[in-house]
């Protein structure tokens, strides 16, 4: 993904938390400042995630090859950005399981 299409997506995100937060009247000045620091962490984490994919997810370590240290940063990132949802409230919208009026045999198989 190029930088325009990265900071258009990012754009979209801070939209959508934005409206999502409205919906559940979550409006204070920390809110705010949450999305912003949610944001941040997104940032660094496609950051992490270039860094994965250009120095591969092992790395040169003073005794031969060792573990990339972006992966396990890319972990801990992850963990706070989903942190930051729950603190705000925020979550994934959850795909609707249609069921079928009646099962036929053909379900079965």
């Amino acid at each position: 993904m190029d930088e325009s299409e990265r900071e258009k997506l990012r754009k979209q995100i801070e939209r959508d938390l934005k409206k999502q937060m409205k919906l559940n009247s979550t409006t204070a000045k920390y809110h705010a400042d949450l999305v912003q620091d949610y944001l941040a962490l997104w940032d660094l984490k496609n950051e992490l995630l270039d860094d994965i994919r250009d120095s591969g997810i092992k790395v040169s370590g003073m005794h031969g090859p060792k573990s990339n240290p972006s992966i396990t940063d890319l972990h801990k990132t992850n963990d706070r950005m989903l942190r930051i949802l729950e603190a705000l409230n925020l979550n994934v919208p959850k795909a609707e399981i249609i069921k079928p009026d009646k099962t036929t045999k053909n379900d079965l198989i």
